[in-house]
């Protein structure tokens, strides 16, 4: 098995492993399977799930393909290069409850014919209303699984998470981050294969980061005016997906399966026009967590 079979292997039981968890959690949907091939070689098998009792609808995506390299890549190379392979895990969790929040992760492996290679990924989590200390405990998961990896990781890739979660047009954050990293490559005494070791612990870090939020929250009661700011929460989630996000474009660019590149969206979302918080509510407060550069240590 060579490097890049191995890392797709890999990352296939992660999201059995994801999916298996999640399926628990939510006690009653079960997700659906669609395995799909790529127009350039490869292919992929999403996995969906719908209408649960606790998540409305989400995906957990596997990937390996290949073809052509896009044009808006190629800056970004160490040596010149014509065609990638590319295999990874795509994660987004949209709950019925307002009160569990929205979670993101994905984590990637690249590879190219000019014998460029690296790791990307990172979660995030977007809260319909933050809660501190659920934030603090979800970033403490993070920082330990980097913290093993090198001591100074979980700082710089909460601020990269800060600054590309970011939605520009709104002055906010997505959420109340997390961690992200991409182009991590074999350099400074720093092997591939530790990359590949870390990146997995990322991976494998989803389910303890998130379920423990999920179990406090599920059957927590809620309003009908906490349901309409969900909705306007998950607009700005749709927002930054279609304007900002990188893996987007990405499958989008390279011929990907259109309905697992958009899986990412929300079943149900709201645009208001010109809205406002009311001062001092529970909604302003939120609004008002979405900023770079809070310590949610």
């Amino acid at each position: 098995m060579n490097f890049r079979e191995e890392v797709a292997t890999a990352f296939r039981q992660i999201q059995s492993d994801i999916c298996n968890g999640l399926e628990q959690a939510d006690g009653h949907a079960r997700f659906h399977s669609d395995e799909w091939k790529h127009v350039g070689g490869g292919g992929g098998i999403s996995k969906v799930i719908s209408h649960g009792h606790v998540f409305e609808k989400g995906g957990v995506n596997f990937s390996a393909v290949e073809g052509p390299l896009p044009a808006f890549m190629k800056d970004r190379l160490l040596q010149e290069a014509t065609h990638f392979f590319a295999t990874g895990v795509s994660i987004v969790i949209h709950p019925a409850s307002p009160m569990v929040p929205i979670i993101h992760s994905n984590i990637r492996y690249f590879e190219t014919n000019g014998g460029d290679a690296w790791f990307g990924g990172g979660i995030d989590l977007t809260p319909i209303y933050v809660d501190t200390d659920q934030a603090s405990s979800f970033h403490r998961v993070l920082k330990k699984t980097c913290d093993a990896f090198h001591p100074e990781a979980y700082n710089s890739y909460k601020q990269h998470a800060d600054d590309y979660f970011f939605i520009k047009h709104r002055n906010e954050t997505r959420g109340i981050g997390g961690i992200f990293f991409d182009y991590l490559r074999q350099e400074d005494g720093r092997s591939i294969k530790d990359i590949f070791h870390f990146v997995q612990q990322v991976g494998q870090s989803f389910l303890p980061a998130y379920l423990p939020i999920v179990e406090m929250n599920k059957s927590k009661p809620f309003s009908e005016k906490q349901k309409q700011f969900q909705w306007i929460r998950r607009g700005r989630y749709v927002e930054f997906n279609l304007v900002y996000d990188r893996g987007t474009r990405f499958g989008l660019e390279t011929g990907g399966r259109i309905e697992s590149i958009l899986m990412s969206l929300p079943e149900h979302a709201s645009w208001i026009y010109n809205y406002t918080p009311e001062p001092g509510s529970d909604e302003e407060k939120t609004i008002l967590q979405l900023k770079k550069g809070i310590d949610r240590i």
